[in-house]
């Protein structure tokens, strides 16, 4: 533990803290130093005991308000975060459909390119026995016909 010797109020007071913590409970004192002379300077010399009080009052008001601002920050970080968590749900979501339907026109691609593979190979037996018949029946024809 150190201690530290403070003035306040035109007063040395010896306290007590954790080491390393002496420069920051100066300047706590000297905030307080401020408040304190502060209302003494609007209200007067009212006593020293009931400016302590209304300085304290202050202070716990606002550490309330601060922590008060602090809950509603902590909630819109929350619902911010929620909000993100339900957007990137969506987007999830959004995604794995796209994919099913990338998946489901590719396998309709490849069905069609079969279709069109097969067709052709149809069509080109189509026209080679197209072909071999009119080349029989040509040959009967000039087996028939023979040209003089």
């Amino acid at each position: 533990m150190a201690n530290v010797t403070i003035k306040f109020n035109g007063k040395d007071f010896l306290l007590s803290c954790d080491d390393g913590q002496e420069e920051h409970l100066e300047e706590l004192t000297v905030n307080l130093n401020e408040k304190f002379n502060d209302l003494k300077n609007k209200l007067g010399n009212i006593g020293e005991n009931k400016l302590l009080l209304i300085t304290s009052i202050k202070i716990m008001d606002e550490y309330f308000d601060t922590k008060k601002k602090i809950e509603e920050k902590k909630k819109e970080l929350e619902n911010l975060s929620n909000k993100f968590k339900e957007l990137k749900s969506l987007v999830y979501g959004y995604k794995e459909k796209k994919e099913g339907e990338i998946k489901n026109l590719t396998e309709k691609q490849e069905d069609f390119e079969k279709e069109i593979k097969k067709n052709k190979e149809d069509y080109e037996k189509i026209i080679e026995t197209a072909a071999d018949q009119i080349e029989d029946f040509l040959e009967k024809a000039n087996s028939a016909n023979p040209i003089q």
